[in-house]
């Protein structure tokens, strides 16, 4: 029996999570949300890197078979570290959503993201590798995220804030738009009322779930579990386990605040 292990630093990860156990009901997972470190995309890239690498840590020496960073931030700062120091096979959210945005066959792509994501350049660079007549605009998004925290995806203070951060993009003619933040899919109601029909959405976390099952079809027909959630937070508020419950639709079979260099510390 196989475990996989995601991480990110809020409730953002989960839409990924979400995901992969609509794809994969009879899979177990462990999730770590960061939630004392949160949010991962005003920080340094130095400090993302040891977060990132503090956090796969703890989930290997739980026995996961896949890792899973479910944080745009994280993919773009710390996915080659990572990767170089994992003995399991490691997946991240950036070249997922790039590849899915080419599909969409768009020449103008934005992407909209945290600050790290953006400052990084990762999605931009990763696009421009796998298509060079591509036309690319980035826009960093910093309030999507506590709006995304606070639960209020489909809320007017979010729609009014998504129509001062698009408006560059929509004028610029924007073709397909990146959510290049695990938050964002759950603001997508308001983003897409502010884009329009006419602007392709792709959604990081269903991009990573179909890379996840075409890369490692084989590993995941093997993770035939009992369909168990583990959840793991580095702090829990009552705010995060509200919206916790409301994007997974269900309760986690286990639950635990912990320290990521001392261990589990309170069961719940």
């Amino acid at each position: 029996m196989s475990l996989i292990g995601v991480f990110d630093s809020g409730v953002g990860g989960l839409t990924v999570l979400r995901e992969m156990r609509r794809r994969l009901p009879r899979a177990d997972f462990l999730y770590l949300g960061d939630t004392a470190r949160l949010p991962y995309g005003s920080k340094s890239p130095e400090t993302v890197r040891r977060y990132a690498l503090n956090a796969a840590s703890y989930l290997r020496h739980h026995e996961i078979d896949l890792l899973v960073v479910a944080c745009n931030t994280a993919s773009a700062s710390a996915l080659p570290d990572l990767a170089k120091c994992s003995p399991i096979p490691v997946l991240g959210v950036v070249e997922p959503g790039a590849r899915a945005a080419i599909r969409s066959g768009a020449r103008r792509i934005g992407v909209i993201g945290t600050e790290g994501t953006i400052r990084s350049g990762a999605y931009q660079n990763t696009l421009q590798h796998m298509r060079v007549d591509l036309r690319i605009r980035s826009r960093a998004c910093p309030l999507f995220v506590p709006l995304a925290e606070e639960g209020w995806g489909n809320h007017e203070i979010t729609r009014q804030v998504a129509r001062i951060y698009l408006k560059d993009l929509l004028d610029w003619g924007v073709e397909t738009l990146i959510l290049g933040c695990t938050h964002y899919p759950l603001l997508q109601e308001s983003i897409r009322a502010v884009a329009g029909p006419s602007v392709k959405l792709v959604d990081s976390a269903t991009a990573l779930s179909d890379v996840a099952i075409e890369e490692h079809g084989a590993l995941l027909g093997r993770t035939q579990g009992k369909g168990l959630l583990r959840l793991h937070l580095t702090d829990a508020s009552e705010r995060f386990l509200r919206i916790a419950e409301e994007i997974l639709d269900s309760e986690a079979d286990e639950f635990r605040v912990v320290d990521l260099d001392s261990g589990p510390t309170s069961p719940g």
